[in-house]
């Protein structure tokens, strides 16, 4: 009986690790990405009861996310030896020596990310200076930029505009070259190379985090779909951490990302990104908070209508 298709040898594999291993090279602290742009390697605690405490690797094993970027060659190799399925890689943002900060500027949803980010410089007097730029398959961009060392910038979904999404510290971008369900990424053509430019100061003071905790209706991008994406909003942003009979954070956001898809049809993708944003400014991860609403999805797909 022929083997399955994850288990037979393709180039995808070696081609995503060559690619990582040249990012490496360059400084970029990388991790192997599946086709859905997310951790190849699954987290080692999958089995077991939520831990009170969050591992980030001290427990020595592989599967934290963007806490196994490394530039080390042989633990890159390792790290794909471990992930054979992987067709992509990630690069790790805030890590020196470039300290990167990614902007994500979509262009679908009714979104148009590169329009909104010139607005906000045109209102806020800055230049945008030309940055390495990847080419995504829906359309989009990511922009390269790099912040002063002891800067930390938050990942924030939306937050800036509606289509600028921030990957900062703790996040990641899809490396050039990786192939995802959608489509491969792809350096644009004649893009500046590495190192990238300083995120100009006004940009950098709109990126980090308010003091006060926003209004749901006026800092998340919630598309119109009137009281019930604001609903949702709020009901993840009321949550805390752990909780009681199944109200955390991840439950909160889970169960709210299961109402958008059930019964917003169009403006589901709208509310599931507010939902994210609501949930990273209640601390939990943006990884675990993205993952958490593609369940939700997908399952929420799959139920009778």
């Amino acid at each position: 009986m022929p083997p399955t298709a994850p288990d037979r040898p393709s180039a995808a594999p070696t081609a995503a690790l060559g690619l990582a291993l040249a990012a490496a090279s360059r400084g970029l602290a990388v991790l192997p990405l599946s086709r859905t742009k997310l951790p190849a390697i699954r987290s080692p605690h999958r089995d077991e009861p939520r831990p009170a405490r969050r591992c980030r690797g001290e427990c020595g094993r592989i599967g934290h996310g963007v806490h196994d970027a490394t530039t080390d060659p042989g633990t890159i190799r390792e790290l794909f030896a471990a992930a054979p399925w992987a067709t992509g890689y990630g690069i790790a943002c805030g890590r020196p020596p470039h300290h990167l900060v990614g902007l994500d500027l979509d262009v679908k949803h009714d979104q148009d990310g590169p329009a909104a980010l010139q607005h906000l410089a045109d209102t806020h007097g800055f230049q945008l200076p030309p940055a390495p730029t990847v080419l995504t398959p829906s359309g989009g961009r990511h922009l390269w930029l790099t912040t002063p060392t002891g800067t930390t910038v938050p990942n924030s979904v939306g937050r800036l505009a509606p289509g600028i999404d921030v990957r900062g510290t703790g996040g990641y971008l899809v490396g050039p070259g990786s192939r995802t369900t959608a489509g491969t990424y792809s350096f644009a053509p004649d893009t500046p190379q590495l190192p990238a430019p300083t995120v100009p100061a006004p940009l950098l003071a709109l990126m980090q985090p308010t003091t006060s905790r926003p209004a749901p209706s006026g800092r998340h991008p919630v598309p119109a779909s009137g009281k019930q994406a604001v609903g949702l909003v709020r009901f993840v942003l009321d949550a805390t951490p752990g909780g009681k009979n199944g109200t955390g954070r991840n439950d909160r956001l889970y169960w709210a990302a299961c109402r958008a898809y059930e019964t917003a049809d169009r403006d589901a993708d709208g509310i599931a990104a507010a939902l994210i944003e609501a949930a990273v400014h209640t601390g939990l991860p943006e990884l675990e908070a993205r993952a958490t609403v593609t369940s939700a999805a997908r399952n929420a797909r799959r139920s009778p209508a």
